[in-house]
């Protein structure tokens, strides 16, 4: 995709929260303090990979607020517009792990994020991206984050900003039927369509990734990326589509792997590659991410996918 006037590759939207994760050590009780929340996860993602990225939400005026404006900080996430909410936390999450993986507990009732409203929207840094992002858990945690996203979407599209869109779904923060409506018509929105399997098979009971990604782009969404897990992805448009093989890797936490896959598949379809070159990268860099604990630090860097990538 050709660059524009836009000051910005990518604005995401949602909600950042701190992470504690299961180690290992000391008979599993040692956490290591990390950072998580989908759409930090994938602005993160998509800055290591050289995109101009900007954070949109809310945190607590609390320490963990703060460790999040040094952690954009450092990454170089544009957060001049995420808000302090003084009468409200960061959400926190803790991550355990067993034979069937990677389990999540998540402390985020009345945080700041899910008090971010429709007045909160920085308008004009949307409409000065070039990608509006947000997820199923930015409209999930509140109704009024819910509106946000919506009137975030109508500034996008009237500014010809294109919208992003990863599925996401979080049971605990809605009932199916109402994420079905909502994430279907969030789909319908989007230019760029970030689908976990789970998740769009959860809302639609369609089992066949082939059909899946129809229906997401019978829906609307121009662009689908299906994320399959340890199977790969199938990235698709109406005229073409592939399927991107996984690549071979030691993973021990899978924790923000998606949210990994997604930032740097835009990244990469924003700097130019077709639809297959970028899906390659992402599904890399994915990979990459699972062999280290924690959904950030573990997100690789463009120069360690571009080495990864000469191995194939």
């Amino acid at each position: 995709m050709k660059a524009s006037h836009k000051s910005f590759d990518i604005v995401a939207l949602g909600e950042p929260m701190v992470e504690f994760n299961q180690t290992g050590d000391g008979e599993g009780r040692l956490y290591l303090q990390g950072f998580g929340g989908d759409t930090s996860n994938f602005a993160i993602s998509a800055a290591r990979q050289g995109a101009l990225v900007a954070y949109i939400g809310a945190v607590g005026e609390d320490t963990n607020g703060a460790l999040f404006r040094q952690l954009w900080e450092r990454e170089g996430v544009d957060h001049h517009a995420v808000k302090s909410f003084p009468e409200a936390y960061t959400g926190v999450y803790f991550v355990s792990h067993d034979e069937r993986g990677h389990h999540f507990q998540f402390f985020r009732s009345s945080s700041a994020a899910s008090k971010y409203a429709a007045t909160d929207l920085p308008l004009d840094l949307i409409r000065a991206s070039r990608v509006l992002h947000l997820s199923g858990i930015s409209a999930a945690i509140s109704t009024t984050a819910c509106d946000a996203c919506y009137a975030a979407v109508r500034a996008a599209r009237d500014a010809d900003t294109l919208v992003s869109f990863d599925t996401n779904l979080r049971l605990r923060l809605w009932p199916v039927d109402r994420a079905r409506a909502v994430m279907s018509d969030l789909i319908r929105l989007s230019d760029l369509c970030l689908p976990s399997y789970e998740d769009i098979a959860a809302i639609t009971g369609l089992r066949n990734p082939d059909v899946l990604v129809d229906h997401c782009l019978k829906l609307g969404a121009k662009i689908v990326a299906l994320k399959l897990g340890a199977d790969g992805a199938i990235v698709a448009d109406a005229q073409q589509r592939y399927r991107i093989p996984p690549y071979p890797c030691n993973p021990v936490d899978a924790t923000g792997a998606g949210d990994t896959f997604g930032g740097a598949f835009v990244a990469r379809y924003l700097a130019g590659d077709d639809l297959q070159e970028a899906g390659r990268y992402a599904a890399v860099a994915a990979a990459l991410s699972t062999q280290g604990f924690g959904a950030v630090e573990p997100i690789p860097n463009a120069t360690q996918v571009l080495q990864a990538m000469a191995l194939i």
